[in-house]
């Protein structure tokens, strides 16, 4: 028979509802913090231009309770994933990590952002080689620095999935980071995009 006896650190837990309420609490402040910057990127994804079958869909909102065993929330908008070829900006909170913001691009999205690669090598952004385009971590079987890839490696990849993070620590600057960082994705993209 299995052990189901509880550790003390698993009891005092199980026994203090005051952490499960913390942590909705936590979640539903990062489904209002996304849900406060769909508005803002709604209206700079419009105002750059992006194509228009891009920017047909809503923000979506959506969580989960176990990326790697912990609670996550992710927002995407734009977001546009038909048959081959997809167009996303993902903002996404991982409990316990970080807050990131990602580029997709795949299919005709990404052969055109091979000619943006310099404009984000200017800054701390981490572009995925793994070959699972649905990994999120930050690890380097699944993350380099963009600065360090060459153009060679990025035409061979089969999508683009440029990212940015920042610690959780640093939640009061949270909003202020997607928003520059979307701004920048936007601007460059809507120039190669079209």
């Amino acid at each position: 028979m299995a052990n189901v006896m509880l550790s003390p650190a698993e009891m005092k837990l199980i026994t203090d509802a005051s952490f499960i309420l913390t942590k909705n609490s936590i979640i539903n402040k990062v489904y209002t913090l996304f849900g406060n910057l769909s508005t803002a990127f709604k209206k700079n994804a419009v105002e750059q231009y992006l194509p228009e079958e891009v920017l047909n869909t809503n923000p979506k909102i959506y969580r989960g309770e176990n990326y790697e065993g912990l609670p996550w929330v992710m927002l995407d908008y734009p977001r546009y994933f038909k048959n081959e070829d997809f167009f996303a900006i993902r903002t996404f909170f991982w409990w316990g990590n970080f807050f990131s913001i990602t580029l997709q691009l795949k299919g005709k999205y990404k052969l055109k952002f091979e000619n943006l690669r310099n404009q984000f090598c200017e800054d701390d952004w981490f572009l995925c080689l793994n070959e699972d385009e649905w990994q999120h971590h930050f690890r380097e079987n699944n993350y380099k620095p963009l600065s360090l890839v060459t153009a060679e490696e990025i035409t061979a990849l089969p999508f683009i999935k440029l990212a940015k993070k920042i610690p959780l620590g640093e939640w009061n600057n949270a909003e202020k980071f997607f928003l520059i960082y979307f701004k920048q994705l936007v601007v460059l993209t809507s120039q190669s995009v079209k």
